[in-house]
């Protein structure tokens, strides 16, 4: 008899019991059914025995795994509503992964209103008990509605660290609030023109940009904050900076890698007053090409704190107000725009992917509340930044990958064999020409994209487009950036709020405080898996007040698009809003409808009626539940027909993912690069 295979991994649970196991060798995930998911918890890592499905005495496709050891349980604490029935009280977890109620049994609060409960064991599972996982209330957050409890229910339930240890703040203060001695041997760019561009609700500025006219081209200077002055390797500071891994934003709300002394304060590129940077120069050619680039410890004066709004107005629309506000700096503006036009180019010449996705905005109320929900823009003046930013990166990267020192790339894979063939099936139905070859380049799917540009449909395709490719992750090991189209690629421009990006900065010190490869390799896991941890946390906290806000339009109708479609119904994206909700198969009138798997639309058995992805809808809202993260639609009924079907088939896309019943799918820039 062979040896049972047995392997480790993380659980991912699902709320309706049953779970799967992402292995920590990349294989393919085991399917974990219900009655192994009893005595585990979501994020839990165990060793399980890979079992293979038989039927009729044969193999199945299917692998599933049966536990053999709970290694680490991932849950301490978990938030929630705390109830009471029978007598007894218990917590209903917040995170839509955990199924479990905790009992509380000596809990005291009141019904609905939220809290933290630290766990006294976990869930016993099959072999043990079926008792439930106990616990005790630790802190009462109170109404969930009450303004800013979006942020402090996300936080909690994702596990996000926002509280400093004491040895960490005692090291913050004793940074010193000005440039002292440490600017006299440094290069001085004080005399330089630099300026932050940044959102208008932004506090802490990572960078800065220059540029003006050379010979055969440009010098693009980009400042960078110097972080790495400020936080030693191994201090207080760092090992807090490690296991936040990153910033955590919010609407109103950020929760800072370091503490704010540093973050809005010394290290921030604040205007009129003297930083630490570490300043990456670039000549770029009329070409797009950095020719050269060099990095110097430096010292700066940043000449003005500009928004993405009065740049785009100045030097893009031409405004002649906003052009004589900026006066002086105007020139240098000018300068940058067109070593963007050029860099743009250089972009789409090598077959760089370019997604316009929307998103959605909350814009709050004076008492912190929801305003209004609102499309978030997307302006040239952020391209000309972005552009900017990734010539610095390549630089960086390209320096680093000469010498010895560990550091972390920014890598994206290509996408797997099946998502092309599920996307090159859809593209084909939605009428664009997709071919990989035999050699998958990012050429062809920048070449989609543009094909499926001013159509009616374009956000859908390229969402479609984005779903299919893979997320980008840290790793000491270089594979290339398939989204960017580059050779090597790493984050060596925001320092203040991603790890990575600090340890980059020693690397070009020539590795203060250096680390092993495997230890590197380890800081990538842990930062990329710190970064995913933050999308959901900024990603659930905006799905619930965007349910929060919807309730208060429950009845209005809203044209739409068809972005997924599942066995139970179809997924609508609502125009203007840029969120998702869910038309219930119930909704789509007197008939028995078909989920094609594979061509991914939903078909009435006596009308022939099609939903597909792509498809226009016009639907009303009929609720929306912030706890669950729903949104409820039905279709607005037109000559008796609901909106979006027709008879037979029709162009457009077959392909979606469902997310569960109604749940906000916006932010799809989680995948971004």
């Amino acid at each position: 008899m062979h040896a049972p295979e047995v392997v480790r991994g993380r659980v991912i649970a699902h709320r309706d019991g049953y779970g799967f196991l992402a292995r920590d060798d990349g294989g393919e995930d085991l399917f974990l059914p219900a009655r192994q998911m009893r005595g585990l918890m979501h994020g839990d890592l165990v060793a399980c025995e890979v079992r293979t499905s038989r039927r009729g005495g044969r193999p199945t496709l299917g692998r599933s795994g049966v536990v053999v050891e709970v290694i680490e349980r991932n849950h301490r604490v978990v938030v929630g509503r705390f109830f009471r029935a029978g007598g007894l009280s218990f917590v209903s977890p917040d995170h839509r992964n955990i199924p479990h109620d905790v009992a509380v049994p000596d809990g005291q609060g009141a019904d609905g209103e939220m809290v933290v409960v630290e766990l006294a064991d976990s869930p016993t599972g099959e072999r043990w008990g079926d008792g439930p996982p106990t616990g005790r209330i630790v802190e009462r957050l109170g109404d969930p509605e009450r303004p800013g409890m979006a942020a402090e229910i996300a936080i909690r339930s994702h596990g996000i660290p926002h509280v400093w240890p004491e040895d960490a703040l005692a090291e913050a203060e004793r940074v010193p609030l000005e440039v002292t001695d440490a600017a006299r041997d440094r290069t001085d760019l004080r005399g330089l023109p630099l300026v932050t561009i940044d959102g208008a609700d932004a506090k802490d500025f990572d960078d800065a940009v220059h540029c003006a006219p050379g010979p055969g081209g440009w010098k693009l200077t980009v400042a960078i904050a110097d972080v790495a002055h400020y936080v030693a390797p191994g201090s207080a500071l760092d090992r807090e900076a490690a296991v936040r891994g990153t910033s955590v934003y919010f609407p109103g709300r950020v929760v800072p890698m370091l503490p704010g002394r540093l973050s809005n304060g010394i290290c921030s590129l604040n205007p009129e007053v003297d930083r630490l940077c570490l300043a990456c120069e670039m000549h770029v050619d009329r070409r797009g090409r950095v020719t050269r680039a060099f990095f110097r410890d430096a010292v700066m004066r940043s000449r003005a704190r500009l928004t993405y709004l009065e740049v785009e107005a100045a030097v893009f629309a031409g405004d002649t107000g906003a052009r004589r506000r900026l006066g002086g700096l105007l020139p240098h503006l000018e300068a940058l725009r067109e070593v963007y036009a050029v860099l743009r180019r250089a972009r789409q010449r090598r077959g760089a992917i370019d997604l316009e996705i929307g998103e959605p905005r909350i814009v709050l109320a004076d008492d912190g509340g929801v305003s209004h929900l609102e499309p978030a823009p997307r302006l040239v003046s952020h391209q000309l930044i972005e552009e900017c930013m990734i010539a610095a990166n390549v630089a960086a990267a390209r320096r680093l990958s000469r010498g010895r020192v560990p550091f972390l790339y920014r890598v994206h894979p290509p996408p797997d064999e099946e998502g092309l063939r599920e996307l090159g099936s859809f593209l084909g139905r939605a009428g664009i020409d997709f071919d990989p070859g035999e050699e998958l380049r990012p050429a062809a799917f920048a070449a989609a994209a543009e094909q499926a540009a001013g159509r009616p449909d374009t956000e859908i395709l390229h969402l479609m487009l984005l779903r299919a490719m893979a997320k980008a992750v840290y790793q000491p090991g270089n594979t290339g950036h398939f989204g960017l189209a580059l050779e090597r690629y790493t984050h060596f421009t925001s320092p203040i709020r991603r790890y990575p990006d600090l340890l980059v900065h020693r690397a070009l010190r020539g590795g203060e405080g250096v680390c092993t490869r495997e230890e590197m390799a380890a800081l990538g896991q842990s930062t990329s898996a710190a970064e995913r941890r933050a999308e959901e946390a900024s990603r659930d906290a905006l799905s619930r007040l965007v349910c929060q806000h919807l309730r208060t339009r429950v009845g209005d109708s809203f044209a739409g698009r068809i972005t997924g479609v599942v066995s139970f119904g179809v997924f609508v994206r609502l125009d203007g809003l840029q969120v998702d909700g869910l038309v219930h198969v119930r909704s789509l009138g007197g008939d028995w409808y078909r989920f094609d798997r594979a061509g991914r639309f939903l078909e009435g058995e006596a009308t022939g009626r099609r939903f597909a992805v792509g498809d226009e809808m016009e639907v009303r809202i009929t609720g929306a539940d912030p706890d669950e993260r729903r949104i409820h639609l039905e279709p607005v009924a037109l000559d008796g027909t609901p909106a979006g079907g027709e008879d037979g088939p029709r162009r457009g896309g077959r392909r979606g993912r469902g997310r569960g019943p109604g749940r906000i799918r916006g932010r799809d820039r989680g995948r971004r690069f």
